[in-house]
Order: structure tokens, then C-alpha cells, then sequence
């Protein structure tokens, strides 16, 4: 699950999804997130209107597939719970040190997990559960 995390590296979230009563990311009396992202992503939420606005995933290179994802799990600048999750056990927190220290390595786990995930056979209603809202 470390490596596919990884997928975090690309992509956007809705403020929703790291800042709601289940999971307030943005509260800084319960987050280990880095005082300065926080402010910003408090910033990019706001919103007068009601909108759930949308922020990038990764703050460093938010348009590019590459291990800096695993460099900010290390500097406490991610959205989400799970992410920050990965540094509070040695096995876990082991293998974000090693992604973070080697992109190539990294890119050939992420591979192959992909390709052993595209083997899992497609839920539906009869085999599986759909969900609409994923979060939970």
C-alpha cells in the first residue's frame, strides 16, 4: 500500500476529503501538517459560496508522476490522513525513506503494482459493492 500511495503524487482533491468533520487535516490542535501548507490549503478552501474547491495533491510538482510525494509525507506536507498515516509505523515509514531517497526504484514498484492490480477481477453489483461516495 506504500508504493501504491504513490499515486498521490498526481491528481487534486476536494477540500472535502481532508477537511470535513471526519477528518479535519486543517485543525491544527489534531494535524501533524506543516503549519505553512496548512495555512495555504485553508486559503484555497474557503469558499463563500458553498463550493467544495479542489487543491492538487502534491504540492511540489503537481503535474509530474515521481517519488516527491514520498518526500512530502516526510515533510508533513500532504492532504490526507492515510498519507500522514505512513510515517507512524517502522515498517511503513521505512519504505516512505526509500521511496522518497530513490525515484527509479519507486517508479518500478509503482509499475508493478499496477499491472498485479490490473489482474484483480472487476466488481459489480451482483460480485461486489458499488459505492457512490468512496470516502468511507
Amino acid at each position: 500500500m506504500v508504493t501504491l500511495s504513490g499515486a498521490h503524487t498526481i491528481g487534486i482533491s476536494h477540500c472535502s476529503s481532508f477537511s470535513s468533520s471526519f477528518s479535519d487535516r486543517l485543525n491544527p490542535s489534531t494535524s501533524d501538517m506543516d503549519p505553512t501548507l496548512m495555512s495555504s490549503l485553508r486559503e484555497q478552501c474557503k469558499s463563500d459560496t458553498g463550493n467544495d474547491n479542489t487543491v492538487v495533491q502534491d504540492i511540489k510538482t503537481p503535474n509530474k508522476v515521481d517519488n516527491k510525494y514520498y518526500k512530502n509525507v516526510l515533510s508533513h506536507e500532504v492532504l490526507f490522513n492515510s498519507n500522514a498515516a505512513l510515517m507512524t509505523a517502522d515498517d511503513t515509514s521505512a519504505a516512505v525513506r526509500a521511496s522518497a531517497d530513490d525515484n527509479g526504484v519507486w517508479e518500478e514498484k509503482f509499475k508493478a503494482a499496477m499491472v498485479r492490480m490490473a489482474a484483480i477481477e472487476v466488481k459489480n453489483s451482483v460480485n461486489g459493492e458499488i459505492r457512490r461516495t468512496c470516502g468511507f
